[in-house]
């Protein structure tokens, strides 16, 4: 098994739900028990408590993504909007980034009114510019700050600049994914863990303890999409890498700042993301581990010394500290061939997900549209440009690792290249 999280480290033990045990039937099944899966069992549960939903995960509530994430819940989205309103217009591109805006305050909303404390603190989100070439990008965003406004909120050295956004909230993501999956076990719904899924189909859901026959089937794995039959291509899990420190002392803080737990990265190519926790230490991971043949997903991937060493360096690098490190962790996300996540019901079979590291508040807003989706209501959400997108599938191996990786190392080289080179004395 994976080693855990500082987020997961931080609940102790966890005691798991029984698996399931023979067959039954229900209503919905939901295959995963992760932040889309739970947030489709909770909306689903509120809109109409005469349901019968089952959940099946085949390890424990938050194993994956939803327990080893950044803690960003985000308004972000991987396809940018000016894309969005080149393929659907204007008006549903501003509707979709709209949406996931009002999602960031939605997980806020119903973690309180469901007594769960996961820490959240909605301080915004800034990317730091800190080369000349970032400066050029950013300068561009909406959002662009100037280098005092942005070196206030986030003290990192050598800052020219920084693109803010107030569509940001840290959080605890594993106290959150904990809390849903009790949530909603209260409001009657079933959650099988260890119980890992073989196949899906219409009206059907196989494991090794049993079958499930539902009216709607829910497809909720992200990373883990790959895993099972007749999907291998569909979602490429793509790992991301994750360290915290220990705590850190007051004149460090005083330092870098995040006074109001804002979020930050910078304008470089290759993905780093950080917050201050609400103990005080630094959370900070980004990309760099290799994409593994045939879409494979191990626990050994979840560590990878170099990674976590240029995750440190990193850190030293911007912010001129030596910190210790006390938790190292990984694990895959899910990544679509088009970076377009998506959300749809066809044929009794629903899905979610491709969210590409940006999921936390992008899995409630999917959760609430699946839940008006399989409840055949038409709303706001259910006309969002990603409602019903298809994705093409990854290519065959070997291409698909040559081309995951090949664009990996490319994107080491644009980062090496926009850095300033030392001048000769």
């Amino acid at each position: 098994m994976s080693a855990p999280s500082y987020w997961l480290h931080t609940l102790g033990p966890i005691t798991p739900r029984p698996p399931l045990d023979g067959d039954r039937a229900a209503d919905v099944a939901i295959v995963g028990g992760g932040y889309t899966g739970l947030w489709t069992a909770y909306y689903l549960s509120q809109a109409d408590p005469s349901l019968k939903i089952v959940v099946l995960e085949a390890e424990y509530c938050g194993f994956g993504a939803s327990g080893r994430n950044g803690g960003w819940a985000s308004g972000l989205f991987p396809v940018s909007e000016e894309k969005l309103t080149r393929r659907y217009g204007a008006g549903p591109a501003a509707a979709m980034h709209a949406a996931l805006a009002g999602a960031v305050d939605e997980v806020g909303r119903a973690a309180a009114a469901e007594g769960i404390d996961c820490d959240y603190a909605k301080g915004g989100t800034i990317t730091l510019a800190r080369t000349p070439a970032q400066l050029r990008r950013a300068s561009s965003t909406p959002g662009f700050i100037g280098a005092g406004e942005a070196g206030a909120i986030c003290g990192a050295k050598g800052v020219l600049g920084g693109v803010y956004s107030p569509h940001c909230a840290a959080l605890h993501p594993a106290k959150l994914v904990r809390g849903l999956a009790a949530a909603v076990e209260r409001r009657g719904v079933t959650i099988h863990e260890g119980t890992r899924v073989d196949r899906i189909a219409r009206g059907r859901v196989e494991t090794s303890h049993g079958t499930v026959r539902a009216g709607t089937v829910v497809r909720a794995l992200e990373g883990y999409t790959a895993r099972l039959a007749g999907h291998r291509r569909n979602l490429a899990p793509v790992y991301s890498l994750m360290i915290a420190t220990e705590p850190l002392p007051a004149e460090d803080w005083a330092r870098i700042g995040l006074r109001r737990r804002e979020t930050f990265s910078d304008e470089r190519h290759m993905i780093i993301y950080g917050q201050r926790t609400a103990d005080d230490r630094l959370a900070f991971g980004g990309r760099g581990a290799p994409y593994h043949f045939g879409s494979r997903i191990e626990p050994d991937y979840d560590r990878v010394p170099a990674v976590f060493d240029n995750l440190r360096a990193t850190l030293t690098e911007m912010f001129g500290i030596r910190p210790e490190i006390a938790y190292r962790w990984g694990g895959p996300l899910g990544i679509p061939r088009d970076w377009m996540p998506s959300v749809g019901l066809a044929d009794g079979v629903a899905w979610a997900g491709g969210y590409v590291g940006d999921g936390v508040a992008a899995a409630n807003l999917a959760g609430r549209t699946l839940a008006d989706l399989i409840a055949g209501t038409r709303s706001d959400l259910t006309t969002l440009p990603w409602v019903g997108h298809r994705s093409r599938r990854w290519e065959p191996e070997p291409i698909r690792w040559l081309g995951i990786n090949a664009a990996l190392h490319a994107t080491n080289l644009r980062d090496a290249l926009e850095r300033p080179r030392a001048r000769a004395i």
